[in-house]
C-alpha cells in the first residue's frame, strides 16, 4: 500500500470548473508520486514542498488536462519568478472509496512552455477571474 501525505484542503468552489462531482476536500501526494517528481524533475521537489499547498489554494491558472477529472495548475512562485506546473487529479463519486484528490506531478517550466500551454490548453480559470 502506498503511503500518503496530506497537502491541503481543496476549495471546491474554485475546482468546480473541472467537475461538479468533487467527492472529498483532502489533497494528498503518494510516496510513488514523490519519487516520480524527485526522479523525473530533479531539484523541483523542494520547490513543491515549499509552494505546493499554496499553488493548489491559489493557482494563477487552472487548465484542462489530458485526463478526465484532472487539471493543470500554473503558478509563478515568489522565488526568482520561477514558473511551475502541477497536475491535480480530483476524486469523484465514481472513484473507489479510498481515493483522494491527488498530485500527479510537479515541475518547473520555462517561459516558452508557460506560453505554449496557455495557447494550446483550455483555460478554465485565470486568477483575475471573480468566483
Amino acid at each position: 500500500m502506498k503511503e500518503t501525505y496530506l497537502i491541503c484542503r481543496l476549495n471546491r468552489e474554485l475546482y468546480r470548473r473541472i467537475t461538479d462531482d468533487i467527492a472529498v476536500e483532502d489533497v494528498i501526494i503518494t510516496t510513488t508520486q514523490i519519487s516520480h517528481i524527485k526522479n523525473r524533475h530533479p531539484n523541483d521537489y523542494p520547490l513543491f514542498r515549499k509552494y505546493g499547498a499554496g499553488i493548489i489554494a491559489d493557482p494563477d491558472y487552472i487548465l484542462e488536462a489530458n485526463l478526465p477529472f484532472s487539471a493543470m495548475l500554473l503558478k509563478e512562485v515568489e522565488e526568482d519568478g520561477k514558473k511551475v506546473k502541477l497536475i491535480l487529479r480530483l476524486k469523484t463519486s465514481a472513484d473507489p472509496i479510498n481515493f483522494k484528490n491527488s498530485v500527479i506531478t510537479f515541475q518547473r517550466i520555462h517561459d516558452w512552455e508557460w506560453q505554449r500551454v496557455l495557447r494550446n490548453k483550455k483555460i478554465l480559470y485565470k486568477k483575475t477571474d471573480t468566483m
